[in-house]
């Protein structure tokens, strides 16, 4: 016990300590929260390609009609407990303390995803227990998107953010893709891994983020705003739960877009919203500060977000289905191994982002984020164009010059964007804002997942169905087994070549197959009919999603030109957390690209005062 006390008693001298090197620390801050950043988008998409491997271990077909739930929130309940939570937690931040928050976050992150690992059940009270452990992921993952930025943004000096925070941002977004390579690696050796792979990261951050990070943040006493937190919540929740189902079949339909209960969801959702911002700007001290919208680099740079991540959320999963469920199995590639070359083949979109990001970062710290903000989104659109026109049955080359392109864009747009809202927010209302920021690009990527399956089954349903009936009938089956197959949602058909399954041997059956001859069996069950039915009604819908993509992507470049000229929120004399004046203090001037600056609450306590400064 006594060594123990020691122990306990030196872990909390060295918390006590003030940090005697600033200069090193904001390293040390950089370090830390791009680890947290990089664990957490790791696993927001470490699933996708580990899903059937998952379903597999927990003996759960995931393709039954009575099933497509629990794929659905699988893969979900993570982004939407994230978005949904993202706000409060970086107003709580301001309040208690970014670095206490952000601590608290890489320790619940460790804990669910310890119990992710240790699943023990199986069938759909497995798939009950994932969803739910995923949503604790979710909630921890939400404490670290919400302060990472804040606390790097109090770390560093203004003429250094965007270069701290185009790392930190790079490396998050990087990590989504990271996420599907490690899921093809490992799923197929243990699934089990795909969840623990995080724990050891987990427990490392959580004791050097406890040890090492500096709440340099001002903080302000305030309560909670109960109301706005509860009806952000459940609006939000509402709109993406409608979402979530509306991409399923509903009697008759190939979609759910009809059902009571999603238009039910739709409606209530926006109308809670609607109160929610009439209750903000009532409230004395709201959990959204409707205000800050004032300020147009904030303003602006967040409808760019938004429609950077519109147009980015659903793409990961048009790739993911382009690659596992139709080219490589028509190019040798076996079921079994499609999970894991679809993620090494789409290394070229990371690459991208890992070399134009923190370039951007460094160059908008000069330059400000208005010109690589635009000029990366309408890189990305010209990427979005130039995939929409290639075929289906592509060359590799060409694919992959294409996801560089359009890494190279997003990368160059990330980066400045989030320093250039970072730096327009008063000190005070760093956590806020930056949860505020996450929020719109967390809901706006499972928005987009919901906008890009719909695109996708409306051009499969155009073609689907004769293509199914005809390609059936060459093989032997008959008629009527071939038309009731073809008249079947083609959202079946959409989530199999998503998981890489071939599904003609479950919706033919034995009792088809067995009387057909051995030959026609065998290519009915092989690796290419299914994705070569699948080829040219795919293309229709990836045509449609593609061109959404672009004007998504054309509409953020014109938003960032709309941000105004290089602006900063300075904090006269506070030295950006590190000790020295910043770079940016310096005569204050009126607003004159129309931004109208929002007063942070009164500090004199702290000894700052705020300024809005536009060079």
């Amino acid at each position: 016990m006594g060594e123990q006390a020691g122990v306990l008693q030196g872990l909390a001298a060295r918390r006590n300590e003030q940090p005697a090197h600033p200069e090193r620390y904001k390293w040390i801050a950089l370090s830390n929260t791009t680890l947290g950043m990089m664990m957490a988008t790791i696993n927001s998409s470490i699933t996708l390609i580990a899903l059937p491997n998952i379903f597999r271990g927990i003996h759960l077909n995931p393709l039954a009609p009575a099933n497509t739930g629990y794929l659905l929130w699988t893969l979900m309940s993570f982004m939407v407990a994230t978005a949904v939570l993202l706000v409060s937690l970086g107003r709580v931040g301001d309040m208690f303390g970014r670095v206490k928050m952000y601590n608290l976050g890489f320790a619940i992150f460790t804990l669910f995803s310890v119990l992710l690992a240790v699943t023990w059940l199986e069938g759909s009270s497995a798939a009950v227990w994932l969803i739910a452990m995923r949503v604790g992921q979710g909630i921890g993952a939400a404490f670290l998107f919400a302060n990472s930025s804040a606390i790097l943004t109090d770390a560093f000096p203004a003429h250094q953010r965007g270069l701290a925070l185009g790392i930190n941002n790079v490396a998050g977004i990087s990590g989504s893709f990271l996420g599907l390579v490690l899921g093809g690696i490992l799923a197929p050796i243990e699934w089990r891994l795909v969840f623990l792979v995080s724990v050891p990261f987990g427990l490392f951050g959580t004791v050097w983020a406890y040890l090492k990070l500096r709440d340099n943040s001002i903080r302000i006493p305030a309560r909670i705003d109960w109301w706005g937190n509860v009806l952000f919540a459940v609006g939000l929740v509402a709109i993406l739960v409608g979402i979530t189902y509306g991409i399923e079949p509903y009697g008759h339909s190939t979609m759910g877009w009809t059902n009571p209960m999603v238009l039910g969801c739709l409606i209530a959702g926006v109308a809670l919203l609607a109160v929610f911002t009439v209750v903000e700007t009532k409230v004395a001290q709201p959990m959204l500060r409707v205000a800050l919208f004032k300020i147009r680099a904030f303003s602006a740079g967040n409808a760019a977000t938004l429609l950077f991540s519109l147009g980015r959320g659903g793409l990961m999963f048009i790739l993911i289905i382009w690659l596992q469920g139709i080219w490589l199995p028509q190019h040798g590639y076996s079921f079994s191994v499609t999970p894991l070359w679809a993620g090494i083949y789409m290394l070229p979109l990371t690459a991208g982002f890992l070399v134009a990001g923190p370039v951007s970062g460094i160059l908008s710290d000069r330059y400000g984020a208005r010109p690589f903000a635009t000029g990366g989104m309408a890189i990305a659109a010209l990427a979005y164009g130039l995939l929409e026109v290639i075929p289906v049955d592509f060359t590799y080359l060409a694919f992959a010059s294409l996801l560089f392109l359009m890494g190279l864009g997003m990368g160059i747009f990330s980066a400045p964007n989030m320093a250039g809202i970072m730096n327009s927010l008063p000190p005070d209302q760093r956590g806020a804002g930056a949860g505020m920021v996450t929020t719109f690009q967390n809901s706006a990527m499972v928005l987009s997942i919901g906008v890009f399956f719909t695109l996708i089954i409306l051009g499969l349903s155009s073609s689907l169905p004769h293509s199914l009936d005809a390609g059936l009938l060459s093989q032997g089956v008959p008629a009527a087994a071939a038309t009731r197959i073809s008249h079947l949602p083609p959202v079946g058909s959409l989530f199999a070549a998503f998981l890489g399954y071939n599904p003609m041997q479950t919706l033919l059956g034995h009792g088809v197959l067995s009387h057909l001859s051995p030959h026609h069996a065998a290519v009915l069950t092989g690796r290419s009919f299914f994705p070569r039915l699948l080829s040219a009604p795919f293309e229709s819908g990836l045509q449609k999603a593609f061109t959404f993509a672009l004007v998504a992507s054309l509409v953020a470049a014109a938003c960032s030109w709309l941000r105004g000229g290089n602006y900063h929120h300075a904090d006269a004399g506070a030295g950006a957390g590190a000790g020295s004046p910043s770079s940016d203090t310096g005569p204050v001037t009126l607003d004159t690209a129309g931004v109208s600056p929002v007063a942070a609450p009164n500090s004199s306590a702290a000894g700052r005062r705020s300024a809005a400064v536009e060079r």
